[in-house]
C-alpha cells in the first residue's frame, strides 16, 4: 500500500497502519501518455494491457538486471512530468481514475433539479473547490476565528481544549500529538480510544535530528517556509520570524521525543492501555477533562497511549516554555492545515515546500485534481457508488475471488509443508489463514453522508465539516462492537491492503483493473501481477509485523520460542539482502524499515507462481510475443513496478518509505525464486541467482 505512518491507530482520517499494502508512489501519475493529454476528463477509462512488450528493454540480458528488460523501454519513454515527484506504471490507472471521476463530478456539478442527494453532495463539493474567484476574495478570512481563539489564550493548560477542536479539523496534520479510535491491540473485539505521537511539520522526526547537510538544509528552509506562512497569515515581519524559531524548537523537542519509524514497526511498542486518572497522571501539564470534553470523549476511560514517553515529555515541555511559543506553534498548526484550501499564494507557498523542496516537484497539480482528491477524501464511499456503478462487473468481481482463492490453497499447502515449522505453530497459522476475510471491489453498504453540510459557495467550511464529520465518525466507533464490514480505502482507489487486527485483505475496484488486472489477458501476467499483489497482502499477516496478531487480530505471541527463533533468522537473511541495495547519493534501503513489504514481495510473488502452476496444470500454454508462458508471469510481475523518480523524491522515501524503491521489489524478489532462473535460463554467479536465496513462506 501507500506509505502512511507506521502507527497501529486510525488517527482522524487516517487508515489503521495494521492495514498494509503494496503500492509504493507518493505521487501517482499515468504512463505512455504525453504531458498535453493528462488534463482533460475521460469519459471512459483507456486500455493498456498488463503485459506491454514496447516497454520491455531486450537489449538487457534479464539474468544480469531482469527490471531494466522489463522496463528500460517505458523508462526511456516516460519522462516525469512537472507536477509529479514519480512517474510510474502503477499508478497509471490512479491519474486515469481520477480523469474519470474528474468527468462524473463535472456532471454531478450541474445545478440540475434532478440530482440524487449523492450527486449533489459530491456535485456541490467539486463546485465550491473549483470555485476560485470566491476562494480569492475570500483570502485568509476564514482563519481570523481560529487565530482570535487562539491570541486570546491566557495560559499553556488553556490550549487543551483548543487542541482537541483543532485536531478534529486537522485531518492527518496533527496538532501536538494525534487523537483517534481503533481496536484495542489486546483484543479486536473492542474499540478503544487513541493518543498517539505526531504533531510534526516534517515527514518524519530524523528530519530535526540528524545533522547531515541535506538534513540541516531543508530544517534552513522549512524555517523559513514557516515564516512565509505566518506572514501571509497576517504576522507582523518581526512576530513570524521569532515564532519559525518558536515552531522548529517545539517541533525538535516532540521529534527527540518520539519512536523511530523503526521502533514503531513493532506494534508490542505500541500497546499501552491506560485509564483516564493514569494519563493525567502521566501528562499533567495537559487538562484532560477540558481537552476530552471538547472532543465529546469524556465517558470514555480506556485509552491505548502509544508512546507513553513522549506524552510525559510533553507535558513537561507544556509546563516550562513561555506561552508565546505555543501560539507560535498553534498558528502554524492552523495556517499549515488549512493552506489548501485558501488563495493561490497560500497554495503555492505550500507547494513550493513540501512539495518543491521535499520532492523536487516542478509544478503543483492543476486545480481540478486537487478538487478531485478531495472530494475522494470527504465523500469517498459516495463518490465510489459512481464509479463502481459504470466501472466495474461481476465477472471480474468472480475472477478476482477465484485467484484469491488458488493463492489461499498455495498458501495451505506451504505452511502443512514447512521444515521450519513446528505442529503447535502451524495449527495456529492454519487458523489464522482460514479466518482471513477477502473483501473485493467496494464495502456491501456505503458510509451515510447525510448529517455532512456541503455548500456549493463554502470551499473551506466544506472541508473544515468534512474532516471533522469523518473524525467525529470515527471517534463515535469507542465501545461499540466493531464493523467488520468496514474499509479505509475508497472504492476508486488503486491499491490494495491487508489489515492485521480485521484479519481482512481488501482490493478496490480502482485496482482491479487494466494495466494491473486485465481480463482480455490470459493467466500469465495476470497472476504475475494482480496474482502477487494478491499474495503480498496475504503475505502481511505472517511477516515480522503481522506475525505478532492471531486468526482473531489480538496482539498475542502464537509462536513457539524455536519457530519464532527460524523466523527471525530467515527474515534476517531478506534484511541483508536488501540492507546492500543502493537508494541515491550513497543511500542505502533501510532494511529493517522495509522489511514487512520486502517479505510480502518475496512471498507474495513466490505464491502466485505456485498457484498459478496449479490453476493451468494440464493446461496446454502457448509462448506469445516471443516469451515463454512462464516468462510471461515474471514479466508480467514485473511491469507493475516500471518507474522514474526523481532524487529528492528517493531520498524522502529512503527515509519514511517502508517499501524499498521499485528497481529492488523486481530484482530483489526474482534472484530469490529458482523458477525465474529456470524460465531465463540463468546460470549461477549472474546478479539475478543469489547463491543462497532466501526463503520464508
Amino acid at each position: 500500500m501507500r506509505a502512511r505512518p507506521l502507527l497501529l491507530a486510525t488517527a482522524l482520517l487516517a487508515a489503521s497502519t495494521a492495514a498494509r499494502g503494496r503500492a509504493f508512489a507518493d505521487d501517482a501519475g499515468p504512463a505512455d501518455q504525453p504531458a498535453a493529454s493528462l488534463d482533460g476528463p475521460l469519459r471512459e477509462l483507456p486500455y493498456t494491457p498488463s503485459l506491454d512488450v514496447p516497454s520491455m528493454d531486450r537489449s538487457v540480458d534479464p539474468c544480469v538486471d531482469f527490471y531494466a528488460y522489463a522496463c528500460g523501454g517505458w523508462k526511456r519513454r516516460n519522462p516525469i512530468p512537472p507536477a509529479q515527484a514519480s512517474w510510474d506504471v502503477y499508478s497509471k490507472l490512479h491519474h486515469d481514475n481520477l480523469r474519470y471521476l474528474r468527468g462524473l463530478l463535472e456532471e454531478a456539478a450541474l445545478p440540475r433539479p434532478e440530482r440524487t442527494p449523492i450527486e449533489r453532495q459530491i456535485g456541490d463539493a467539486y463546485a465550491a473547490c473549483m470555485d476560485e474567484p470566491a476562494i480569492e476574495r475570500a483570502g485568509a478570512t476564514p482563519l481570523r476565528p481560529l487565530l482570535a481563539e487562539i491570541a486570546a489564550l491566557k495560559s499553556a493548560r488553556a490550549m487543551s481544549p483548543l487542541l482537541a477542536r483543532q485536531q478534529l479539523q486537522s485531518g492527518w496534520r496533527e496538532v501536538g500529538f494525534g487523537l483517534g479510535a481503533d481496536q484495542d491491540l489486546g483484543d479486536s473485539s473492542s474499540v478503544i480510544g487513541f493518543l498517539m505521537a505526531g504533531g510534526l511539520g516534517l515527514p518524519d522526526r530524523d528530519y530535526y535530528l540528524k545533522d547531515d547537510a541535506r538534513s540541516i538544509e531543508i530544517r534552513a528552509k522549512y524555517r523559513a517556509h514557516v515564516e512565509a506562512m505566518l506572514t501571509l497569515a497576517g504576522d507582523p515581519a518581526k512576530v513570524a520570524r521569532r515564532a519559525a524559531d518558536d515552531v522548529l524548537a517545539l517541533e525538535t523537542m516532540l521529534a527527540r521525543a518520539s519512536l523511530t519509524r523503526v521502533e514503531r514497526r513493532d506494534p508490542r511498542n505500541l500497546h499501552h492501555v491506560m485509564t483516564r486518572a493514569q494519563i493525567a497522571e502521566l501528562a499533567p501539564a495537559l487538562d484532560w477533562p477540558a481537552y476530552l470534553a471538547a472532543a465529546g470523549l469524556s465517558a470514555v476511560d480506556r485509552w491505548n497511549v502509544t508512546e507513553p514517553a513522549f506524552f510525559r515529555e510533553l507535558s513537561a515541555r507544556l509546563a516550562a516554555t513561555p506561552l508565546p511559543a505555543w501560539k507560535a506553534y498553534l498558528r502554524w498548526s492552523v495556517v499549515n492545515a488549512q493552506a489548501e484550501y485558501l488563495p493561490r499564494r497560500f497554495v503555492a507557498e505550500d507547494f513550493a515546500f513540501y512539495r518543491g523542496v521535499l520532492r523536487g516537484v516542478k509544478a503543483d497539480r492543476p486545480r481540478w485534481e486537487r478538487c478531485v482528491r478531495l472530494v475522494d477524501r470527504d465523500l469517498g464511499e459516495a463518490l465510489g457508488q459512481v464509479f463502481v456503478a459504470r466501472t466495474f462487473g461481476p465477472a471480474v468481481q468472480q475472477r478476482t475471488a477465484a485467484m484469491v482463492a488458488e493463492i489461499e490453497r498455495a498458501m495451505q499447502a506451504e505452511l502443512e509443508a514447512l521444515p521450519w515449522m513446528g505442529p503447535a505453530t502451524r495449527q495456529q497459522a492454519l487458523e489464522k489463514l482460514h479466518s482471513v476475510v477477502n473483501k473485493i471491489g467496494a464495502p456491501a453498504r456505503c458510509r451515510d453522508y447525510s448529517g455532512l453540510v456541503i455548500r456549493r459557495d463554502d470551499l473551506h467550511g466544506n472541508a473544515r465539516r468534512g474532516l471533522e464529520f469523518e473524525a467525529r465518525r470515527v471517534l463515535a466507533k469507542i465501545g461499540k462492537p466493531v464493523d467488520r464490514g468496514e474499509w479505509q480505502m475508497t472504492p476508486p482507489t488503486v491499491n490494495a491492503y491487508y489489515n492485521a487486527q480485521m484479519n481482512d485483505i481488501n482490493f478496490p475496484a480502482g485496482v482491479l483493473q487494466p494495466p494491473l488486472f486485465d481480463p482480455r489477458m490470459d493467466d500469465a501476467p495476470n497472476y504475475g501481477n494482480t496474482g502477487a499483489t494478491i499474495g503480498h497482502e496475504l503475505t502481511h499477516g505472517f511477516d515480522d509485523e503481522g506475525r505478532h496478531f492471531d486468526a482473531r487480530g489480538n496482539l498475542r505471541d502464537w509462536w513457539t520460542a524455536s519457530d519464532a527463533a527460524e523466523f527471525e533468522r530467515r527474515a534476517a537473511c531478506v534484511a541483508d539482502q536488501y540492507a546492500e541495495y543502493p537508494v541515491v547519493d550513497g543511500i542505502k534501503i533501510n532494511s529493517k524499515l522495509t522489511l514487512g513489504e520486502d517479505v510480502a514481495d518475496l512471498g507474495g510473488t513466490w505464491l502466485a507462481w505456485l498457484a498459478w502452476k496449479h490453476a493451468t496444470a494440464g493446461q496446454r500454454l502457448a509462448p506469445a510475443d516471443g516469451l515463454s508462458p512462464d516468462q510471461r508471469f515474471f514479466v508480467g510481475m514485473a511491469q507493475w513496478a516500471c518507474s522514474n523518480e526523481r532524487d529528492e523524491n528517493r531520498r524522502l522515501n529512503a527515509v519514511t518509505n517502508p517499501h524499498s524503491p521499485p528497481e529492488w521489489r523486481i530484482n530483489g524478489v526474482v534472484a530469490n525464486l529458482p523458477g525465474f532462473a529456470a524460465a531465463f535460463q540463468c546460470r549461477p554467479g549472474q546478479p539475478m541467482v543469489r547463491a543462497t536465496p532466501c526463503k520464508i513462506w
